[in-house]
Formats: structure tokens, C-alpha cells, sequence
């Protein structure tokens, strides 16, 4: 039985390091905003400031 497609399943290096940049920063942005932004780009209310203040203490980050 000959093969007659064979898809190339290699991961282009350029591609996968632009994914984990992009996952890199979503995560440092994340962490900064749970973590440290105190309502500066949270401006919707208690309810954001209630979630991310939340958030800080589920994390350990000290808040207080």
C-alpha cells in the first residue's frame, strides 16, 4: 500500500516562538492586572475592583 498524502506535521519554529510570545504576554498582563493594578485599568466599578481583589488574595499576592 503506497502512501499517497502525507501532510507535513512539523511545527514552523517561527510560528511556535510568536505563540509562546503572545502566551508570555498574556500572562504577564493577566498577573498584572489581578495582581498589582489596584482599579488603575479596572475602572468598572466595586464589581471589578471586588473580582480582582479577589483574585490577589487566591494568588497569595498581599493586597492589604
Amino acid at each position: 500500500m503506497a502512501l499517497a498524502y502525507s501532510p507535513d506535521t512539523s511545527i514552523d519554529s517561527t510560528r511556535l516562538a510568536f505563540i509562546a510570545a503572545a502566551i508570555v504576554v498574556l500572562a504577564m498582563l493577566t498577573l498584572y492586572v489581578v495582581g498589582f493594578d489596584q482599579g488603575a485599568i479596572s475602572r468598572t466599578g466595586m464589581y471589578m475592583h471586588e473580582l480582582m481583589h479577589d483574585g490577589r488574595h487566591l494568588m497569595g499576592v498581599p493586597c492589604h
